[in-house]
């Protein structure tokens, strides 16, 4: 349960500047809604912060930060810092009870803004909500005294100090040590649109105030105001320590708020009840051959649903079609939209409907409803319910149609592209921006050629001189040579698609298979159509491109590979581990936790550890990284099976570097089989 669902009053969200729910520079106990997404910009006395964070499940919540601030080097240089953050709720409100959250902010970095919490936030009034708490580390560095833990071990007393010079380690050794210091404030909401806060800030900027005269600490009161516009937009000033004025802006998405109110889809076919059933039944010849007419009807009609048919087949009672989805995100609207279609075209006889979903060539599953079900729970209160749990999810490995598979001939696209790098300390932000030619021709069934040519129009990507020291091959820092080229070829590739057996599914790819490296790639796939759990294999052989992207090839290659276990767990929540050799030779494992939303959303966190020590590493430690996948249905408002990745990696470098092939198995598997139907199965009836 949530604390929405528990607080005695309506929750207003407010968040301070670290980009977590709080009221100023100080927490509170509060989460975001559940799903939330928060991107922050705040800029105070020389520092900047832009934040995102992700509110993980109701009680849990993570930031990812990267942070300027001014004259921080010797020399009066510019420091860029990266940082992470998790905030737990112990207690959600009650009636009498308040919220209760711990948190870590800035533990795994160079502990710039380092610190611990407890905190407790209570409503007093469905306006006025009070927060108090007492911090650790930058909480405790303004108005401190002794830690009361060291009432449990003298190990609390003393905070270790110094800063690690890679960053990217977690600082257990400093969690909840050293002095302790209270912190507190409060806020009202004048309205639905505008709220006013006050704290009490333990936080003395001892750096920015004391060693870079950056601004004057005058007095521990901070005040602010917060306008919310819309329900995507809090900009926020700040009157901070009594001497500087500050700015905050909020942008909060969140995976189940559509973008867009309703949809611009086209409604569906009703599903066509059939009348007098058994005599028409019976009344139908058996022996006439009507199956090519009605495939070419079905054909126009699942046409206009944006859906390709690509085999049909009835034997006695039972229908059975193959088709190729275009259109839509959810793959449970697709099916539910061919079934629909299937019943304006089947004489009464046909009982058995089944649909073989078909991508990149193979069959995923298949999807069996009686006819006398859809007719019954089209409109029945419990419809998409019991729909599901009467559906059967089988194999498709081993099915065979009467009529051959038509291929999908040539697909091709001209579009605009962004490519963005990122936390590069003299341009934290660069992006190219140009026009792409993609196509694919398939030969056969699940055999494609594929490839794309990129000019770049204009952009800054290749204006870092950047060249970090690396003790290993130089498999992914030198990115900022490779995007000097204007013209290039990311990907030229041949590509087979396979089912070797019941649950299986395989991949071969041999060519230019990214803009760094070409070669072979193979990989090999279980996974039940109705199993959480699957298990896959990679294995690549590659050699390093030229930096132009064209046909050449430098000197290093490398084999390497991966095996991978994944689970999916209730809720959308899904785990991958990778075990195996990376790009640069060395042996690791890569832990991926996911949250996948109904609507094809995903957020999802990564860490690799290899063999590579820390200090070979160099900054950062280790491999890490944010991605987030965006359906552009939700942008759009209209069905698309489209999606947008963002990949926010902290720093890249040489170590824990993945192979960047493109339709690895397990994503597109997945998203046919039963459990991830499940969740958008709601849209089975749209």
């Amino acid at each position: 349960m949530t604390a929405a669902e528990t607080a005695p009053h309506p929750q207003r969200d407010t968040y301070n500047v670290y980009g977590m729910p709080g009221l100023i520079d100080t927490p509170s106990a509060l989460m975001a809604p559940d799903g939330e997404l928060i991107t922050t910009y705040s800029d105070f006395a020389g520092a900047t912060r832009a934040s995102l964070s992700f509110q993980i499940a109701p009680r849990l919540i993570g930031t990812f930060r990267y942070s300027s601030i001014d004259q921080f080097l010797s020399g009066g240089a510019t420091t860029y810092d990266r940082s992470f953050d998790l905030r737990y709720q112990l207690l959600t409100e009650g009636r009498i009870r308040p919220a209760v959250a711990i948190g870590l902010q800035d533990f795994i970095g160079t502990s710039v803004y380092s610190g611990e919490y407890l905190v407790a936030t209570k409503h007093l009034s469905p306006r006025l909500a009070v927060s108090g708490g007492i911090g650790w580390g930058r909480f405790a560095s303004a108005g401190g005294f002794t830690n009361p833990l060291v009432s449990i071990s003298e190990y609390f007393r003393h905070r270790p100090g110094g800063r690690r010079g890679s960053g990217g380690q977690i600082e257990t050794q400093k969690f909840f040590r050293g002095d302790a210091a209270l912190f507190g404030g409060l806020s009202y909401a004048v309205n639905d649109q505008l709220t006013l806060k006050m704290e009490y800030s333990s936080d003395a900027y001892d750096i920015a105030a004391t060693t870079l005269n950056l601004f004057e600490r005058k007095s521990p009161l901070n005040f602010g105001v917060d306008y919310k516009w819309g329900n995507s937009i809090h900009l926020q000033a700040h009157y901070l320590h009594g001497s500087e004025i500050g700015f905050t802006a909020n942008l909060l998405t969140n995976p189940k708020r559509p973008a867009n109110n309703g949809g611009a889809g086209s409604a569906p076919l009703p599903v066509k009840p059939r009348q007098n059933g058994i005599e028409a039944a019976q009344s139908w010849p058996p022996l006439v051959d009507s199956s090519q007419p009605m495939a070419t009807q079905l054909t126009t009609l699942l046409a206009t649903e944006g859906i390709e048919l690509k085999a049909f087949d009835i034997n006695g009672t039972r229908a059975t079609v193959k088709i190729a989805n275009k259109r839509y995100g959810a793959r449970s609207e697709a099916i539910g939209r061919t079934m629909r279609a299937l019943t304006h075209v089947l004489p009464h006889s046909v009982e058995h409907l089944t649909v073989i979903p078909i991508e990149n060539g193979i069959p995923i599953s298949k999807v069996t409803l009686a006819r006398s079900d859809l007719e019954e729970l089209e409109f029945a209160p419990n419809g998409i319910t019991a729909s599901f749990d009467r559906a059967v999810f089988d194999d498709a490995a081993q099915d065979r149609l009467t009529y051959d598979d038509t291929l999908s001939g040539l697909n091709w696209s001209i579009k605009p592209y962004v490519q963005g790098s990122y936390f590069d300390p003299e341009n934290p932000v660069r992006f190219d921006f140009g026009i792409a030619l993609a196509a694919q021709y398939e030969i056969l069934p699940g055999l494609f050629v594929s490839g794309k040519v990129q000019q770049k129009l204009f952009g800054n990507r290749d204006e870092s001189t950047r060249s970090d020291p690396s003790t290993l091959p130089r498999v992914r820092s030198d990115s900022n040579i490779y995007a000097r080229e204007a013209l290039t070829i990311p990907n030229l590739s041949l590509t087979y698609n396979f089912r070797p057996g019941t649950n299986l599914y395989g991949r071969v790819s041999v060519g230019y298979l990214e803009s760094m490296f070409g070669g072979v790639s193979t990989e090999l796939l279980w996974k039940p159509v109705r199993s959480p759990l699957a298990l896959g294999v990679e294995i690549n052989h590659v050699k390093q491109r030229d930096f132009d992207q064209k046909f050449g090839f430098r000197d290093y290659e490398v084999t390497m590979g991966h095996a991978s276990l994944y689970y999916d767990f209730a809720q959308g929540y899904s785990a991958k581990i990778d075990a195996g050799r990376y790009l640069a030779g060395d042996w690791g494992g890569t832990v991926t936790l996911s949250r996948r939303f109904n609507n094809g959303w995903e957020v999802g966190a990564y860490a690799t550890l290899t063999d590579v020590s820390f200090s070979d590493f160099g900054e950062g430690s280790f491999d890490k990284g944010i991605r987030v996948t965006v359906p552009l249905e939700h942008l759009i408002g209209k069905p698309s099976a489209s999606t947008r990745d963002v990949l926010i990696q902290p720093i890249l470098r040489d170590g824990g570097a993945h192979l960047s092939v493109k339709d690895r198995l397990h994503p597109i598997v997945r998203d046919y089989h039963a459990n991830e139907m499940q969740g958008s199965w709601g849209r089975f009836w749209r």
